[in-house]
């Protein structure tokens, strides 16, 4: 149980410090074309559907280059 923690503690770090990173460089993640954004009187809206796209690719590529060196 501690490492499974430890390993989920570990995973989201990382990801945290890639999403850090890719901010510092100007990659405008959130703000792509395809990226919904409404604002009503008392509601906002905000689906980022190119950005989601564009996430699953980079981790559908490498949970497949890591699964291919599993084997």
């Amino acid at each position: 149980m501690g490492r499974m923690l430890m390993t989920i503690g570990a995973v989201i770090f990382a990801v945290g410090a890639v999403v850090w990173l890719i901010s510092r460089t100007g990659i405008p993640l959130g703000r792509l074309p395809g990226d919904v954004s409404w604002e009503g009187r008392n509601v906002r809206i905000y689906a980022p559907f190119a950005t989601m796209f564009i996430v699953s690719v980079i981790l559908t590529f490498i949970v497949n280059v890591i699964s291919r060196f599993r084997r």
